[in-house]
């Protein structure tokens, strides 16, 4: 392991996996943390390119989210969509009036041959983010899920259908052949990488798609820095989100322990909640125990610090 002031790199996804993001920014020096986004749950939505998980960790990292829905911008305003409404239009993926300039000004952009990774930089800077925001890849992975209802996109299933059907398999479409975002493969191969973590986003909706891409997982399992992996459940249910049933539709004990199998082949230390201490002790890996629900401000702080001391103690 290098030293303490080395770089960190964070994978994430939406919601929860910001949380524990914006307590590494904030415990670390904010230039030292690179944080990769999930653009497995990117679609197209009226006419407008929408990067979710992107614009939480933007939102999220700049002081702008909405602490009551935990998305979108904070101090919100909804003519648009009221509008919409009244002329029959689709509302059932809602859209902010300052968070529609986000998606508007990213189309107009991409459009005009931009990539991803610019706009998203170009968009960090202007919101004060000092910290690097990477999207896993510039070029589109889409997430679907097979389910008893049939295939469905990902914002289908989870904004549309609100995460009702069963899930019978996950799919990654074009994951075999996008290539990852360039900065992540030079901070994996970097000497002074000081540590990975894996934030506590759904395994299998957010993390998963960043895996997926080629070479990346075996970039994870061969970097010098430990990779750390903070579980998304406690004490046998999900803090958020359909983790909890996806696993369960899988066919996986719905348990810390199968998330950190699930990880196993990359994992160098798996972060756990002490209500889950009787029930790691078969894991070929070692575990810490600390408080991981991040239900305030300071407990994203004192997780970063305990995941960054927990690795340093590797």
């Amino acid at each position: 392991m290098t030293g303490a002031a080395g770089p960190v790199l964070a994978l994430s996804g939406g919601v929860g996996g910001a949380k524990l993001a914006l307590g590494l920014y904030r415990v670390l020096p904010p230039e030292a943390l690179s944080v990769v986004a999930n653009t497995g749950d990117d679609f197209v939505h009226l006419g407008l390119h929408v990067s979710p998980d992107l614009d939480t960790l933007l939102y999220t990292l700049s002081g702008l989210d909405n602490p009551e829905t935990g998305w979108g911008r904070r101090g919100e305003t909804w003519t648009f969509m009221q509008a919409l409404a009244s002329l029959g239009g689709e509302t059932w993926f809602k859209l902010g009036d300052g968070d529609l300039a986000t998606h508007v000004e990213r189309t107009r952009r991409l459009a005009a041959g931009e990539s991803l990774s610019e706009i998203t930089d170009d968009f960090r800077r202007r919101l004060g983010i000092r910290a690097r925001l990477l999207p896993m890849s510039d070029d589109p992975v889409r997430t679907w899920l097979l389910t008893d209802e049939g295939r469905l996109d990902f914002q289908d299933y989870f904004v549309r259908r609100q995460a009702r059907p069963a899930v019978r398999e996950i799919l990654y479409d074009g994951a075999a052949a996008a290539r990852p975002q360039p900065q992540i493969m030079a901070a994996l191969a970097d000497p002074a990488l000081r540590l990975v973590v894996l934030c506590p986003s759904n395994p299998f909706l957010s993390i998963d798609p960043i895996l997926a891409l080629p070479d990346l997982r075996a970039a994870l399992a061969a970097c010098s820095a430990p990779v750390v992996a903070v579980s998304p459940i406690i004490g046998g249910r999900a803090v958020k989100g359909p983790t909890a049933k996806i696993m369960g539709e899988l066919g996986l004990p719905i348990a810390a322990a199968a998330v950190a199998r699930h990880y196993r082949d990359i994992l160098d230390l798996y972060i756990a909640d002490a209500a889950d201490a009787d029930r790691l002790g078969d894991l070929d890996l070692p575990v810490r125990f600390v408080p991981t629900l991040m239900a305030t401000l300071a407990d994203r702080e004192a997780l970063a610090r305990a995941v960054l001391l927990a690795a340093a103690g590797l």
